[in-house]
């Protein structure tokens, strides 16, 4: 018996929704089991996050205590706890991302097929409305022995041109889908490789928190009185430098021997317009004079910034728009970095764990690493000092050949600038 080609195309539009089907339950079935997995992740890293936050606690109850080698040892020993339980949240992450990704995978490939059906299907349709299109009258009054036949095709091919429409909606639809997954896959990649950064970050600070723990306890052999000489030697230290500073600092003011000089002007008034530059930090020393300054650790003048600590590792953000100005290393501040903003306030950060890296006029945005906390320079411990200037300039000690940077004229309380 002879098919109509009407006939073979109504057969393919039943094909096609069952196959539309059947793509669509596959898609689901494996949803189903991947959202599963996903779901477990999820719960894993709720509870690790819980006991992170624990630690957190804990290391901010330890800084508030005296300073004693077992307070540090104690704080040392639970940021190490923290990291772990923060790298282990970071593979959780990685994991559910990956399981996040094959499932677009699925769903792209899924709809990429479905797609191509409907293109099949549609220039399948058409070709036939082309055909019946291109016959002439009376061709077509001969091929019907009646001309109820004639009109029965007529209203047939109505109906493939009403399904035609349909299809190309649909397959305006299914772009509109695969578009949507390309870019949430695009997303989830981005989201990987940030994953796998924060992950080797994290490693490099677990590392060096261990280096710290083992290099205290090595020096004071984990004794009390050793542990109080070596802060009494930082100390001495530390006042030595600033002594040198202050006679260095007038000789470049009266020579004007200047790398670089920016001044604000003029000075902002006091407000929120900064970020801070670290995340769950502890507080650990204000600006002024302090009652570290008063004992004369830094020459007698007070205390030019604030001190925070978040943990060895922890990464330090730009506080707002601006260009990395200046860095170096010296013997006080070890390393340090200098952002200069929009209104040519300049910050200073200092005893980073390393060089930050960035070349000097390298712009940054609010939120951009510059660095990572450390202990660098005269520093019995990690934290970040942040200065924050209204006239800043830098110049070089031909001792030893160090950038230094004018001390406390010119600073301004960070506080006053900071939510």
């Amino acid at each position: 018996m002879k098919i109509c080609k009407s006939s073979n195309l109504w057969v393919l539009i039943v094909v096609f929704i069952l196959i539309f089907t059947f793509f669509n339950f596959k898609t689901v079935s494996a949803d189903e089991d991947i959202n599963l997995k996903i779901l477990d992740l999820r719960e894993q890293i709720e509870k690790l996050e819980k006991e992170a936050e624990q630690y957190k606690g804990t290391i901010k109850a330890k800084s508030k205590e005296a300073d004693t080698l077992a307070r540090q040892i104690s704080i040392l020993n639970n940021q190490m706890s923290q990291l772990r339980v923060q790298l282990a949240v970071t593979d959780r992450s990685i994991d559910a991302t990956k399981l996040e990704m094959t499932e677009l995978n699925e769903q792209i490939f899924n709809t990429q097929e479905a797609l191509n059906f409907e293109k099949k299907a549609i220039g399948n349709l058409i070709s036939e409305i082309h055909q019946n299109e291109k016959q002439s009258m009376l061709a077509v009054l001969l091929k019907n022995a009646r001309l109820s036949d004639f009109f029965g095709k007529t209203q047939e091919n109505e109906k493939l041109s009403a399904q035609l429409t349909k299809l190309l909606s649909t397959l305006k639809t299914q772009k509109i889908i695969l578009d949507g997954q390309l870019n949430s896959l695009k997303t989830k990649k981005g989201e990987l490789e940030g994953l796998k950064e924060q992950q080797i970050r994290q490693n490099i600070s677990l590392e060096s928190t261990k280096e710290n723990k083992d290099y205290l306890l090595t020096k004071t052999k984990g004794e009390e009185a050793r542990y109080r000489d070596l802060l009494a030697e930082v100390e001495r230290k530390e006042q030595e430098f600033f002594n040198e500073l202050q006679s260095l600092e007038k000789a470049a003011l009266e020579e004007g021997a200047f790398i670089v000089h920016v001044t604000a002007d003029p000075i902002p008034p006091k407000a929120n317009i900064f970020r801070w530059p670290e995340d769950n930090y502890v507080f650990t020393q204000g600006y002024g004079y302090t009652t570290y300054a008063r004992r004369g650790a830094y020459g007698g003048a007070p205390h030019n910034g604030i001190d925070f600590a978040g943990g060895y590792g922890t990464p330090i953000y730009a506080m707002g728009e601006g260009t990395i100005l200046a860095s170096g290393f010296n013997d006080g501040f070890g390393n340090w970095v200098a952002i200069r903003y929009f209104n040519n306030l300049v910050s200073v950060y200092a005893h980073m764990q390393s060089p930050s890296g960035l070349s000097n006029t390298t712009p940054v945005h609010g939120g951009s690493i510059v660095g990572y906390e450390g202990s660098t320079g005269n520093s019995t411990g990690s934290h970040l000092h942040l200065s924050l200037y209204h006239d800043f300039f830098t110049y070089i000690n031909e001792k030893n050949g160090q950038i230094y940077f004018n001390y406390f004229d010119g600073t301004l309380n960070p506080l006053d600038y900071l939510p």
